[in-house]
Parts: C-alpha cells; sequence; structure tokens
C-alpha cells in the first residue's frame, strides 16, 4: 500500500467510526432559585472514551493526516493531562500506531488505565510544565510525530459546522423555550472548544455571549486581563483537564466576552453538588462550569432577564474516584468541601451569592 493509500484508508476509517457515533444528550438541570432562566448541560462524558476532547483527538487526527504529518509507522506523541491521551489513544489503535502519552505525575490512575487499556504508553513527567519539551524529544528520539493539542485544538475543528460541539448544541436548543443560549459557559483546557464556540456564534450573527471560566492555577484568565504571553505559572492546575501554566496558541481572548476565576475548591464543591442533583459523578472541570454558569444567573435574575446558560459536562466522575472524591484525599490537601458545598447549594436553590469571584470583561477587572 503506497503512503497516500494508507493516508485514504486511515481517513476513511476514522470517518466511519463517526458515523457509527451517535451525538451527545443535552441535559436540563434544574436551578430552583432561577425561574425562567434554563441551565442545561452539554454531556460529552458520552462519548465512546469518554469525555470532550474525542471530539478534539478525531479533528487533531484529521488535520495531520491531511497535512502529511502522519504515516503508517508514525509514532504518535501527545502532552496532555489525561483525557486527550486517552482519546487519541484510542485513535491510534484504530489505525494501529504506537501512542505515547507525555503526562504530569500527578494525573489520575483512572486516565493513566485508559490510556493504556487503548494501548497507549504513558510516560510521567514529575514538572508539569516539562510535558511539553519532553513531547519534543520523544517525537525527535522516535522519529514520530507531537500532535500537540495545545498549539492545533483551535485550527483543527471546523468552526463554521461540520458538527462541531457548537454546531450540535444550538440544533438541540432548538425547541427549547429560550432556543438561542443567553450565554454558553466554558473552561480553557487547550482553549480550543472556547474558540470554535466564539467562532461559531459570530459567524451565525448569534447573540450569545461567551463566560470563559478558569481554574485557580492557570494563566488564561491573566492573560486576558493584560494580553501579556509571557505570563507563565511553575506549577500545573489543581482542576485535571483545564487550566494551564503557560499561554496556548489555541486560547483566543478576542472571541471572548467574560472570563472567571475559580477557586479549585469551589469547584469542587460545586462538582460534588452536582453529582448529587444528576444522581452521578462529573469531573471536576463541569464543577468549575457550574461555578460560571451560578455567576450569570444570579446576574441574570438580578437584572430581571429570563433565557438560557448551557454550560460543558466535560467527563464522568469515575476518573477521579481516587482524588476529587475520596475524603483522604481531600483532607491530606486540607480541602474541607461540606460549607462550600453548602454554599453551591443555597446559590442554586436559594439564589444566595457566591463568595466575591474575580471577573473581567473587556478588560475591565470586576468583583461580583
Amino acid at each position: 500500500m503506497s503512503s497516500r493509500d494508507w493516508v485514504a484508508h486511515a481517513i476513511a476509517r476514522i470517518e466511519a467510526d463517526f458515523h457509527r457515533s451517535a451525538d451527545t444528550h443535552l441535559i436540563p438541570v434544574n436551578l430552583p432559585a432561577f425561574p425562567g432562566i434554563d441551565f442545561y448541560l452539554k454531556d460529552e462524558s458520552s462519548h465512546p472514551t469518554g469525555s470532550l476532547k474525542h471530539r478534539l483527538a478525531r479533528s487533531l487526527f484529521l488535520y495531520a493526516l491531511c497535512n502529511g504529518k502522519l504515516h503508517e509507522k508514525s509514532t504518535v506523541i501527545e502532552a496532555s493531562s489525561g483525557s486527550t491521551a486517552v482519546s487519541e489513544a484510542y485513535f491510534a489503535r484504530l489505525l494501529g500506531l504506537p501512542f505515547i502519552a507525555v503526562m504530569p505525575a500527578t494525573t489520575s490512575p483512572e486516565k493513566i488505565s485508559a490510556i493504556e487499556f487503548y494501548g497507549g504508553r504513558c510516560h510521567l513527567v514529575p514538572d508539569p510544565t516539562q510535558i511539553y519539551a519532553e513531547s519534543e524529544r520523544l517525537a525527535l528520539e522516535t522519529d514520530g510525530h507531537f500532535m500537540d493539542q495545545f498549539t492545533y485544538a483551535e485550527r483543527a475543528t471546523d468552526w463554521r459546522s461540520n458538527n462541531n460541539i457548537a454546531e450540535s448544541i444550538f440544533h438541540q436548543m432548538e425547541r427549547e423555550p429560550h432556543p438561542i443560549p443567553s450565554w454558553v459557559v466554558t473552561s480553557p483546557g487547550t482553549g480550543g472548544t472556547t474558540a470554535t464556540i466564539g467562532r461559531y456564534v459570530r459567524y451565525q450573527r448569534h447573540a450569545t455571549q461567551v463566560l470563559c471560566v478558569d481554574p485557580q492555577y492557570s494563566v488564561f484568565y491573566d492573560y486576558y486581563v493584560n494580553r501579556n504571553p509571557a505570563i507563565t505559572l511553575d506549577c500545573g492546575s489543581g482542576i485535571e483537564g483545564i487550566g494551564r501554566p503557560r499561554v496556548e496558541a489555541s486560547f483566543i481572548p478576542e472571541v471572548v466576552d467574560e472570563m472567571l476565576k475559580v477557586p479549585d475548591a469551589l469547584s469542587l464543591a460545586a462538582m460534588h453538588y452536582l453529582a448529587s442533583v444528576l444522581g452521578r459523578r462529573v469531573g471536576g472541570s463541569t464543577g468549575t462550569n457550574l461555578v460560571g454558569a451560578l455567576h450569570i444567573a444570579l446576574r441574570m435574575k438580578q437584572q430581571g432577564q429570563t433565557g438560557s446558560i448551557v454550560g460543558i459536562l466535560c467527563d464522568g466522575g469515575e476518573r477521579y474516584v481516587h482524588s476529587y472524591y475520596n475524603d483522604e484525599w481531600l483532607a491530606t490537601r486540607g480541602l474541607d468541601l461540606a460549607p462550600l458545598i453548602e454554599q453551591v447549594k443555597t446559590c442554586a436553590e436559594q439564589a444566595v451569592p457566591l463568595s466575591p469571584l474575580q471577573s473581567a470583561r473587556h478588560d475591565k477587572p470586576q468583583y461580583f
């Protein structure tokens, strides 16, 4: 088989896999304190590999194939805190390619097991800021291809249509009381999903605004405020899957209408509250998104507005049984979530405001 024939065969296999997959659900979530304000979660945990990153991995593989970066003997390398690596391992196995995930040593064992289940190998790095350099080194060493999700996420996805997450959300909202969401709430890992949604609403000329919610240990919020691309942190995010120690190329601040900075403990408290409401566990980034949705719902109620808010359920909580849902793990980190869970509950059910959160809109920091 020629190289060109192999690429055609690989693309056909990925497209066939896509046609075997159904769309993800849009779940209504009742927030009792906010009548007239409808909240929905786009449940990306129902993808074959269990997270939002399944969409990204498919796009990255197609992008690499069509740009001539992958061939039948390629080793695929990715820098990832877990979910993207799980999804890329799935697609690498589909194409018969070896896969190496370069990950922070703190990545959950459940994610490591999932990568290994799909035939991938995990290369753990003690310093999370070094996963990029180590990925590049391994790519050179193996004559492989570094997928580099943090650079290519925003350009690998067709943001105009092609069943991207934004098109899917708006299609599923068509028969709801408020079919055009007032807000879509995202949280940045690569920034690619935020870029896709922000571009799509502008392309479709919707009035929808985008709130991007950054976790505690991440640079995206500060970059949004001061536009300094050199800003860095010397630690990784406490919420797996979102937040970065450096500004990533896929984060496009110009398509974000507002940003919010959320303490990790509040994200985890919101995750626990939401799990009790849904009757199943969700990941920490979904808790971050719920805090963002409550922030917007409070403002809308104060201003007498009605409408809809859509957030993203990024992945399920089964990947965090040993950590976010483990009392001993939380205690060793000094995290007492009980009062914060109650705070989230009273906000959702009685409209009692959350503790002040740092927010920025059009480069002007605010506090709510």
